[in-house]
């Protein structure tokens, strides 16, 4: 097994630069997700460890060695890709070895890591197939096959699971995390999908317009974010936010709310403007109140979440656990916890 360590690591195209001084330790057989929205830069920093992208400034290390100029065969990765790529006019058997193939290994020995990378990837019954005859999970584990019988130091997935259906994307999940835990090898996972990087990962590195905005375990990132946007992009659904501001030390007025909060966080000053952030799970709907107007229920049988609209014309949505269907123009109180309740500067820093 080999870590892979990005020291100060940049990308330019010409005058833009995309990535920004990236710093980031990938242990020994460490599951580590790149998440973040559509241009954050993520697969950019994945095409860079593989060699794929060149590196305009900083230090990619796999293992002891400096691959930062190294060729993409050279550096002991192999990757997986959205699409399957694989060759049409091949069996399964021949695209999985074919790697091995052009590389001049014995017959033998590919037939030999074909058998393996079968057997952990449950192929055995399709190996004289070929990809048409195939379903979408199974073309994708096919190719992850072919990565396996590489036997490559570290693995790169790029969202491999977006071209399939939701059910196969929960089925390919957990064969990713199987896969994981029975070979051991250091992985690294692009997605757009927090809800892949929380349940994949051992490591999230939560990214934004090329910068690393926070790095750690899924729980840690989701219990203690420390920005705004961290808070929000981490958990499904999304951490509900409302504007308010400082009244006196340890109290914030938050329309929004429909009362003010008491918070231990360390408040800038009387009048100062901050974002205030709580999670649907975390709000409760008062009945007997009348502050906030329903807009919407999704009663999805073990769960509901009910859409609001506050006084101040902020969206919120209260998660709840029971069939109650409260119908669209309902007013309803809220409730809460102050010490659920997250602050966060006017720059979205969290303050604590």
């Amino acid at each position: 097994m080999t870590g892979v360590t990005l020291d100060k690591v940049t990308k330019r195209y010409g005058d833009v630069q995309v990535i920004h001084g990236v710093d980031l330790r990938v242990e020994d057989g460490e599951f580590c997700v790149f998440v973040g929205p559509s241009g954050c830069g993520k697969s950019t920093l994945l095409r860079m460890v593989a060699g794929l992208e060149e590196t305009s400034g900083g230090k990619i290390q796999i293992g002891s060695r400096d691959v930062t100029k190294a060729d993409p065969s050279e550096r002991g990765v192999a990757m997986v890709f959205q699409t399957y790529a694989l060759y049409p006019h091949m069996t399964v058997a021949e695209n999985m070895g074919f790697g091995l193939k052009m590389t001049g290994h014995p017959k033998a020995e590919i037939a030999s890591k074909v058998k393996e990378a079968s057997r952990i990837l449950k192929l055995d019954d399709y190996l004289a197939r070929k990809p048409k005859a195939l379903s979408g999970g199974q073309r994708q584990r096919v190719a992850i096959g072919r990565a396996i019988v590489r036997g490559p130091e570290v693995f790169l997935f790029d969202e491999p699971l977006s071209n399939l259906d939701a059910e196969l994307r929960v089925e390919m999940r957990v064969e990713i995390a199987r896969l994981h835990r029975e070979i051991g090898a250091t992985m690294i996972y692009v997605t757009h999908d927090q809800v892949e990087a929380m349940t994949l990962a051992d490591k999230i590195v939560v990214l934004r317009a090329g910068r690393v905005e926070q790095v750690g375990r899924p729980l840690d990132l989701y219990n203690d974010p420390d920005n705004k946007f961290v808070a929000g992009f981490i958990g499904s659904p999304a951490m509900n936010f409302v504007s308010g501001t400082v009244e006196a030390s340890g109290v914030v007025v938050a329309t929004g709310l429909g009362q003010p909060l008491a918070t231990e966080a360390a408040l800038p000053g009387k009048g100062a403007e901050v974002s205030v952030g709580l999670r649907p799970q975390h709000l409760k709907i008062e009945p007997a109140g009348s502050t906030h107007r329903v807009e919407l229920t999704e009663a999805l049988g073990g769960v509901s979440y009910v859409h609001l609209t506050a006084p101040s014309g902020e969206k919120l949505i209260v998660e709840r656990h029971d069939q109650i269907s409260l119908e669209p123009g309902a007013m309803v109180g809220l409730g809460f916890d102050g010490k659920d309740a997250m602050v966060f500067d006017h720059t979205g820093q969290r303050l604590r």
